[in-house]
């Protein structure tokens, strides 16, 4: 049991945000703690929505947290874009998870790998090695996986020292104006629903950078250069300029549109993806054609 006192500086907090903030554990981990009745607020079971006061007692009963394994699956769809010693290159179809995680029976990235018979870096919480970048179930495109351990953290820090260009293409509903331009705005979880994000001031620090490709009479598409890579960035920060992402109804996407275009899921595809490879040094690209749903939709548009 470890015991806190809430300091003035998050009085009025989420349980849930104030118990991350002063333990380290992450958010998903105290929610399942709370969800368990682990947090007492002042004696009292915590419900994750309470709000904190400053100087009121928190008590968190620490047990071993649940740990989601890979399972050996194969899956169709995903192409191997590039493969050697150090790491390998994918192109993700929507509907797959990077990887495996609690709540999540579908497919994985990571689960296809071990089937494939890949070996992949170790590092890593157990059930993400070698993963280095995530693209959301709904999202398309290319992601890289570390396959050594030198890799991993060559990667890891490029990353994170925001030395990789990732290169998205996009379908927003209307015509942004201007035609191009950067979103900043920070992001975090949205404080009435945890499996969404939002602007939110004290948020991540969020950029995206856009440009016009195509402007077409109900939607545009556009490129997408990301600075920062936050969970939902692209569908938080196009949905806060008005231009939400065609398909995309839980970040305001028109669902009758959608419809119309037979989009089942967000219009989203990571085009192209470069870096210093970890290996030989080497400034490395890698592209990825539109999939079958995408294209489709983009022929109605254009049509």
């Amino acid at each position: 049991m470890s015991v806190h006192l809430v300091p003035d500086g998050l009085a009025g907090e989420r349980v849930d945000v104030a118990a991350a903030r002063m333990t380290g554990l992450s958010r998903s981990r105290v929610e399942q703690l709370v969800a368990a009745g682990q947090v007492r607020l002042d004696g009292e079971v915590a419900t994750k929505s309470a709000r904190v006061r400053a100087g009121a007692m928190l008590e968190i009963e620490l047990t071993e947290a649940p740990v989601a394994t890979i399972v050996p699956r194969e899956v169709a769809g995903i192409r191997i874009v590039h493969d050697d010693a150090d790491i390998v290159v994918i192109d993700k179809p929507a509907g797959v998870a990077a990887h495996p995680s609690l709540g999540w029976d579908g497919p994985d990235v990571l689960g296809h790998l071990a089937a494939a018979g890949f070996r992949i870096s170790t590092s890593g919480a157990p059930e993400r090695r070698g993963i280095v970048q995530r693209l959301d179930v709904g999202t398309s495109g290319l992601m890289v996986i570390a396959k050594s351990e030198p890799a991993y953290t060559a990667l890891k820090r490029a990353f994170k020292q925001r030395e990789v260009d990732k290169v998205y293409h996009a379908l927003v509903q209307g015509h942004p104006d201007p035609f191009q331009g950067t979103i900043d705005a920070p992001i975090a979880r949205h404080h009435g629903h945890d499996w969404k994000m939002a602007i939110v001031d004290g948020g991540r620090h969020s950029v995206t950078h856009y440009a016009t490709l195509e402007a077409f009479p109900a939607v545009t598409l556009v490129e997408i250069h990301l600075e920062t890579g936050r969970t939902h960035q692209i569908r938080v920060h196009f949905q806060a300029i008005r231009h939400p992402l065609a398909g995309d109804p839980l970040y305001g996407g028109d669902p009758v549109l959608a419809a119309k275009l037979g989009l089942e899921r967000q219009w989203l595809h990571a085009v192209e993806l470069s870096f210093t490879h970890p290996g030989s040094g080497d400034w490395v690209t890698f592209t990825s054609p539109y999939p079958a749903d995408l294209a489709h939709a983009l022929e109605l548009v254009s049509a």
